[in-house]
């Protein structure tokens, strides 16, 4: 041994991310400069509200997530044995990396289904996170498999349980409402569900804080502000275009009279079957506001444009003024943002659902395949003529594993015919075959 080696730090950790106790976000974890309805789990009503209350969140969520929901997922060997990745395959209802023209004919009745999956799990953009319960059955051949994710919606939640690491502990979900004990000094009757039984996604998590950053977060107070502002809008266009009733009583007009003429102006409806019947001398006149009125919608456009940035999507209001020159680098942006937002989905499901059903059945030892999606660039041509430019300066040649790519990436059916001799996968160069 070379006594010039600098000695290893000593195997333990000193230091602690979690700052207070298991109840990571009852122990002052958030940022105290944070508004309260923005700190889980009051957040959690906070971002119900603004998916369903705005066209504009809803654009956006399906702007996100869509294009994600509709690449193709797929299953890498990554060196892991035939066995494995068959089996990794049949549970996660994935097709293989070079296997996509080979026939499927396990049925999905009851079963966990990839596509199912991933629409639960991209909830976590609107909420910050999405966690899952694993529950699992024995299969026909002796192994543990998957028989659903059960999701666990944000919405029951009771606490998240943090170790002094920063580690997932466990969740808390509140009981049903059938189940719950409501007498002072009993058990709350929480169910713990621990870490290895979860699959947790966390959207842009920062050190402990599982709960994750929804993405409209720092949109809301551009969306409060929005809200606001319609409800502006739509009083100043009632009154307005029907105008204010101004009820004017007759000379000697009584108390009573001008309260009953103010009843009267207070029940005046714009309708076909409108009208109103006067004393001799009153008037009745609908008045708009004059002058000129500061209209809301240019405030409201901005506040709608500012909530689209936070999901980089304001390259497609360019129409609105811009240069489109400036849409497609912001577009590719955009994009990026997206691949970062599947990449989240791909790692979780790699580490917390592959090796968990490895480990479960073949060991911890094993290599375990790879959940990866396709490119989500709509921009083939671009692809196509990277390829030609590198193949002709001889710097890629076109082989059999880049003509399955590319197949994949053009969405073009697998090849039927066997491949020229001479050709490999690189796979098959790994394994020297």
């Amino acid at each position: 041994m070379d006594t010039n080696t600098l000695a290893p730090p000593a195997p333990t950790e000193l230091g602690y991310l979690n700052p207070g106790g298991l109840d990571f976000y009852a122990d002052a974890a958030w940022d105290p400069t944070l508004a309260r309805e923005l700190q889980w789990p009051e957040s959690i009503t906070t971002y119900d509200q603004m998916r369903n209350g705005s066209g504009q969140t809803a654009a956006i969520i399906d702007a996100v997530t869509l294009p994600i929901e509709g690449t193709s997922w797929r299953l890498d060997p990554n060196g892991a044995p035939e066995e494995i990745v068959c089996f990794i395959s049949d549970q996660l209802d994935l097709p293989i990396i070079g296997a996509e023209g080979q026939k499927r004919t396990t049925r999905r009745a009851g079963r966990f289904t990839w596509s199912e999956h991933l629409h639960s799990a991209l909830l976590m953009v609107v909420y910050g996170h999405m966690f899952f319960e694993q529950v699992v059955q024995p299969t026909a051949d002796g192994k543990w498999g998957l028989r659903k994710l059960a999701p666990r919606m944000p919405q029951t939640i009771a606490a998240i349980n943090v170790a002094r690491d920063g580690g997932l502990d466990s969740i808390e979900q509140r009981p049903p409402h059938d189940l719950r004990v409501v007498r002072p000094g009993d058990f709350t009757g929480n169910v713990r569900i621990p870490v290895n039984r979860l699959v947790a996604y966390s959207y842009r998590r920062e050190g402990g804080d599982w709960a994750g950053r929804s993405l409209f977060r720092p949109a809301y107070p551009h969306w409060r502000a929005k809200k606001f502002l319609e409800k502006i809008e739509l009083q100043a266009i009632e009154r307005n275009s029907m105008g204010v009733p101004i009820y004017e009583g007759p000379a000697g007009a009584t108390k009573e009279d001008l309260e009953a003429g103010k009843r009267l102006a207070q029940s005046h409806r714009a309708g076909s079957n409108s009208g109103a019947s006067l004393p001799n001398g009153s008037t009745l006149k609908l008045i708009g506001v004059s002058g000129q009125l500061l209209a809301p919608r240019e405030a409201i456009e901005y506040h709608n444009a500012e909530i689209g940035k936070v999901a980089l999507t304001h390259f497609l209001n360019l129409n609105k003024g811009g240069s489109y020159a400036l849409a497609r680098p912001l577009e590719e942006l955009f994009t990026q943002s997206l691949t970062a937002t599947a990449d989240i989905v791909a790692d979780t499901a790699t580490q917390h659902i592959v090796a968990d059903l490895v480990d479960w059945n073949f060991g911890e030892d094993e290599a375990i395949p790879r959940v990866v999606f396709d490119d989500l660039r709509t921009d083939t041509n671009a692809v196509a003529n990277a390829i030609r430019t590198l193949a002709d300066a001889g710097i890629i040649r076109p082989d059999r594993s880049l003509e399955e790519w590319v197949r994949r990436d053009l969405g073009a059916p697998v090849k039927d015919t066997p491949p020229p001799d001479g050709w490999q996968t690189q796979q098959e160069v790994d394994d020297g075959g």
